[in-house]
Protein backbone atom coordinates (compact mmCIF):
# COMPACT_ATOMS: atom_id res chain seq x y z
CA UNK A 1 0.00 0.00 0.00
CA UNK A 2 1.26 3.34 -1.33
CA UNK A 3 1.90 5.72 1.56
CA UNK A 4 -0.21 9.34 0.15
CA UNK A 5 0.42 12.76 0.44
CA UNK A 6 -2.69 15.11 0.74
CA UNK A 7 -2.10 18.22 -1.10
CA UNK A 8 -3.57 21.32 -2.25
CA UNK A 9 -3.60 23.43 -5.40
CA UNK A 10 -3.65 27.09 -4.46
CA UNK A 11 -3.16 29.28 -7.69
CA UNK A 12 -5.61 31.82 -9.67
CA UNK A 13 -4.55 31.07 -13.10
CA UNK A 14 -7.43 28.05 -14.25
CA UNK A 15 -4.42 27.02 -16.70
CA UNK A 16 -1.84 26.20 -14.13
CA UNK A 17 -4.52 24.42 -12.31
CA UNK A 18 -5.40 21.95 -14.81
CA UNK A 19 -2.05 21.10 -15.67
CA UNK A 20 -1.42 20.46 -11.80
CA UNK A 21 -4.28 18.65 -11.61
CA UNK A 22 -3.31 16.65 -14.25
CA UNK A 23 0.16 15.89 -13.28
CA UNK A 24 -1.17 14.88 -9.71
CA UNK A 25 -3.23 12.54 -11.61
CA UNK A 26 -0.34 10.41 -12.62
CA UNK A 27 1.52 10.15 -9.18
CA UNK A 28 0.24 7.23 -7.23
CA UNK A 29 1.61 8.77 -3.96
CA UNK A 30 0.12 11.71 -4.85
CA UNK A 31 -3.79 12.75 -3.28
CA UNK A 32 -5.55 16.19 -4.70
CA UNK A 33 -7.90 17.59 -1.62
CA UNK A 34 -8.77 20.73 -3.19
CA UNK A 35 -8.01 22.98 -5.69
CA UNK A 36 -8.81 27.03 -4.40
CA UNK A 37 -8.08 30.14 -6.38
CA UNK A 38 -6.44 31.58 -3.78
CA UNK A 39 -4.97 31.56 0.29
CA UNK A 40 -8.30 32.36 2.02
CA UNK A 41 -10.75 30.43 -0.12
CA UNK A 42 -8.43 27.54 0.88
CA UNK A 43 -8.03 28.43 4.60
CA UNK A 44 -11.63 27.68 5.01
CA UNK A 45 -10.69 23.85 4.62
CA UNK A 46 -7.41 24.00 5.81
CA UNK A 47 -8.16 23.19 9.16
CA UNK A 48 -10.22 20.22 8.50
CA UNK A 49 -8.14 18.25 5.58
CA UNK A 50 -4.64 19.40 6.90
CA UNK A 51 -2.60 18.75 3.43
CA UNK A 52 0.51 17.68 3.72
CA UNK A 53 1.44 19.62 0.64
CA UNK A 54 0.75 22.61 -0.86
CA UNK A 55 1.09 23.93 -4.76
CA UNK A 56 1.70 27.69 -3.95
CA UNK A 57 1.45 30.25 -6.41
CA UNK A 58 2.82 33.53 -6.02
CA UNK A 59 1.72 36.50 -7.34
CA UNK A 60 -2.08 36.31 -6.81
CA UNK A 61 -4.74 38.80 -5.57
CA UNK A 62 -5.77 39.67 -1.90
CA UNK A 63 -2.94 37.53 -0.43
CA UNK A 64 0.42 36.26 -2.21
CA UNK A 65 1.69 33.12 -1.89
CA UNK A 66 4.87 34.67 0.04
CA UNK A 67 2.91 36.34 2.60
CA UNK A 68 0.40 33.51 3.36
CA UNK A 69 3.29 30.74 4.15
CA UNK A 70 4.31 32.78 7.64
CA UNK A 71 0.61 32.72 8.46
CA UNK A 72 0.55 28.43 8.45
CA UNK A 73 0.65 27.02 11.64
CA UNK A 74 1.07 24.25 11.30
CA UNK A 75 3.08 24.84 8.14
CA UNK A 76 2.38 22.00 5.52
CA UNK A 77 5.17 21.06 2.73
CA UNK A 78 5.53 24.02 0.56
CA UNK A 79 6.33 23.67 -3.34
CA UNK A 80 5.82 27.23 -5.40
CA UNK A 81 4.91 27.27 -8.60
CA UNK A 82 5.31 30.57 -9.87
CA UNK A 83 5.91 32.43 -13.19
CA UNK A 84 8.72 34.64 -12.18
CA UNK A 85 12.26 33.33 -11.03
CA UNK A 86 13.24 36.25 -8.88
CA UNK A 87 11.68 35.09 -5.30
CA UNK A 88 13.85 32.07 -4.87
CA UNK A 89 15.95 33.38 -2.33
CA UNK A 90 12.74 34.77 -0.12
CA UNK A 91 11.35 31.08 -1.34
CA UNK A 92 15.21 29.44 0.55
CA UNK A 93 14.10 31.83 3.60
CA UNK A 94 10.94 30.89 3.92
CA UNK A 95 12.14 26.96 3.84
CA UNK A 96 10.02 25.77 1.12
CA UNK A 97 10.66 22.90 -0.66
CA UNK A 98 10.55 23.00 -3.98
CA UNK A 99 10.57 26.10 -6.46
CA UNK A 100 8.85 25.22 -10.15
CA UNK A 101 9.37 28.07 -12.51
CA UNK A 102 6.48 28.12 -14.76
CA UNK A 103 5.92 26.37 -17.52
CA UNK A 104 7.70 23.46 -16.08
CA UNK A 105 7.47 19.60 -17.45
CA UNK A 106 6.47 16.60 -15.82
CA UNK A 107 9.88 15.36 -15.49
CA UNK A 108 10.58 18.05 -13.78
CA UNK A 109 7.47 18.47 -11.52
CA UNK A 110 8.18 14.24 -10.70
CA UNK A 111 12.07 14.81 -9.60
CA UNK A 112 10.46 17.11 -6.77
CA UNK A 113 7.73 15.67 -5.20
CA UNK A 114 9.70 12.11 -5.56
CA UNK A 115 12.18 13.74 -3.15
CA UNK A 116 9.85 14.77 -1.03
CA UNK A 117 7.87 11.39 -1.34
CA UNK A 118 10.94 9.70 0.40
CA UNK A 119 12.13 12.53 2.51
CA UNK A 120 8.37 12.00 4.20
CA UNK A 121 7.84 7.82 4.03
CA UNK A 122 11.26 7.89 5.45
CA UNK A 123 12.50 5.23 2.16
CA UNK A 124 15.58 6.24 0.22
CA UNK A 125 13.89 4.09 -1.99
CA UNK A 126 10.60 2.73 -3.50
CA UNK A 127 9.41 -0.69 -2.31
CA UNK A 128 9.56 -3.18 -4.54
CA UNK A 129 6.03 -3.43 -5.52
CA UNK A 130 5.25 0.34 -5.50
CA UNK A 131 3.45 1.32 -8.69
CA UNK A 132 5.77 3.57 -10.84
CA UNK A 133 4.10 6.65 -12.45
CA UNK A 134 3.91 6.50 -16.26
CA UNK A 135 6.74 9.40 -17.40
CA UNK A 136 5.93 10.77 -20.44
CA UNK A 137 9.26 10.78 -22.94
CA UNK A 138 10.78 14.19 -23.99
CA UNK A 139 8.84 15.87 -26.24
CA UNK A 140 10.15 16.10 -29.80
CA UNK A 141 9.60 20.06 -29.60
CA UNK A 142 9.07 23.28 -27.63
CA UNK A 143 7.11 26.73 -28.00
CA UNK A 144 8.59 29.55 -27.40
CA UNK A 145 7.50 33.66 -27.60
CA UNK A 146 8.90 35.09 -30.37
CA UNK A 147 8.03 38.44 -31.07
CA UNK A 148 4.16 38.62 -31.77
CA UNK A 149 4.06 35.15 -32.26
CA UNK A 150 4.53 31.54 -30.82
CA UNK A 151 7.11 29.45 -32.36
CA UNK A 152 7.02 25.64 -32.47
CA UNK A 153 10.68 24.64 -32.57
CA UNK A 154 12.50 21.20 -32.85
CA UNK A 155 14.81 20.27 -30.66
CA UNK A 156 16.79 18.20 -32.48
CA UNK A 157 17.05 21.02 -34.45
CA UNK A 158 19.14 23.67 -31.82
CA UNK A 159 22.69 23.51 -32.19
CA UNK A 160 23.27 25.93 -29.14
CA UNK A 161 21.80 29.08 -27.45
CA UNK A 162 23.85 32.41 -26.64
CA UNK A 163 22.44 34.76 -23.88
CA UNK A 164 21.86 38.47 -25.35
CA UNK A 165 20.75 40.64 -22.32
CA UNK A 166 17.36 40.21 -21.86
CA UNK A 167 16.83 37.73 -24.67
CA UNK A 168 17.68 34.27 -25.79
CA UNK A 169 19.14 33.84 -29.64
CA UNK A 170 18.94 30.09 -30.40
CA UNK A 171 20.98 28.71 -33.09
CA UNK A 172 20.28 26.12 -35.68
CA UNK A 173 21.49 25.25 -38.89
CA UNK A 174 18.91 27.25 -40.56
CA UNK A 175 17.81 30.28 -38.65
CA UNK A 176 18.50 32.43 -35.71
CA UNK A 177 15.51 32.72 -33.22
CA UNK A 178 15.17 35.49 -30.45
CA UNK A 179 13.38 35.03 -27.84
CA UNK A 180 12.56 36.55 -24.68
CA UNK A 181 13.05 33.80 -21.97
CA UNK A 182 15.46 33.18 -19.54
CA UNK A 183 18.37 30.12 -19.24
CA UNK A 184 16.59 29.09 -16.33
CA UNK A 185 13.65 28.61 -17.78
CA UNK A 186 14.85 27.13 -21.28
CA UNK A 187 16.72 24.61 -18.98
CA UNK A 188 13.37 23.11 -17.70
CA UNK A 189 11.92 22.85 -20.83
CA UNK A 190 15.17 21.23 -23.01
CA UNK A 191 16.16 17.51 -21.81
CA UNK A 192 18.97 17.63 -19.17
CA UNK A 193 20.85 15.03 -20.65
CA UNK A 194 20.71 16.50 -24.50
CA UNK A 195 22.25 20.06 -23.50
CA UNK A 196 24.83 21.64 -21.39
CA UNK A 197 25.27 25.22 -19.77
CA UNK A 198 29.01 25.54 -20.87
CA UNK A 199 29.32 29.27 -19.70
CA UNK A 200 26.91 32.40 -18.60
CA UNK A 201 26.28 33.35 -22.38
CA UNK A 202 26.08 30.44 -23.85
CA UNK A 203 24.11 26.21 -23.98
CA UNK A 204 25.11 23.68 -26.24
CA UNK A 205 23.44 20.78 -27.81
CA UNK A 206 25.48 18.01 -26.56
CA UNK A 207 25.30 15.67 -29.66
CA UNK A 208 25.79 19.01 -32.25
CA UNK A 209 29.50 19.18 -30.60
CA UNK A 210 32.52 18.70 -33.25
CA UNK A 211 34.96 18.82 -31.04
CA UNK A 212 36.11 20.04 -27.82
CA UNK A 213 39.66 22.19 -27.45
CA UNK A 214 41.05 23.19 -24.22
CA UNK A 215 38.57 25.57 -22.99
CA UNK A 216 36.59 26.41 -26.75
CA UNK A 217 33.69 23.94 -27.71
CA UNK A 218 33.20 24.09 -31.86
CA UNK A 219 29.71 23.56 -33.40
CA UNK A 220 29.48 24.21 -36.61
CA UNK A 221 31.83 27.30 -37.48
CA UNK A 222 30.62 28.72 -34.27
CA UNK A 223 33.44 28.69 -31.49
CA UNK A 224 31.95 28.91 -27.98
CA UNK A 225 33.94 29.30 -24.84
CA UNK A 226 33.80 26.92 -21.81
CA UNK A 227 34.05 28.85 -18.48
CA UNK A 228 35.63 28.17 -15.25
CA UNK A 229 32.39 27.97 -13.35
CA UNK A 230 30.71 25.41 -15.73
CA UNK A 231 33.80 23.48 -16.57
CA UNK A 232 33.86 20.55 -14.10
CA UNK A 233 30.07 20.05 -14.15
CA UNK A 234 30.31 19.86 -18.14
CA UNK A 235 33.36 17.32 -18.39
CA UNK A 236 31.85 15.25 -16.09
CA UNK A 237 28.48 15.24 -17.78
CA UNK A 238 30.40 14.04 -20.87
CA UNK A 239 32.15 11.02 -18.48
CA UNK A 240 28.94 10.37 -17.85
CA UNK A 241 27.70 10.01 -21.33
CA UNK A 242 30.96 7.58 -22.89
Amino acid sequence: MIEKISCYIIDDEYLAQEILEEYIAKVPFLELKGTFISPLEAAAQMDKDKPDLLFLDINMPDLDGLSYIPMLNPKPMIILTTAYDQYALKAYELEVKDYLVKPFSFERFYKGVLRLYQEHSGRQKPQKNEVKPEVQTESDYIFLKVGHRIQKLAIQDILYVEGMKDYLRIHTAKEKIMTLISFSKLEELLPNNKFARVHRSFMVAIDKIDHIEKNRIKISDQNIPISETYAESFFNMLKGIQ
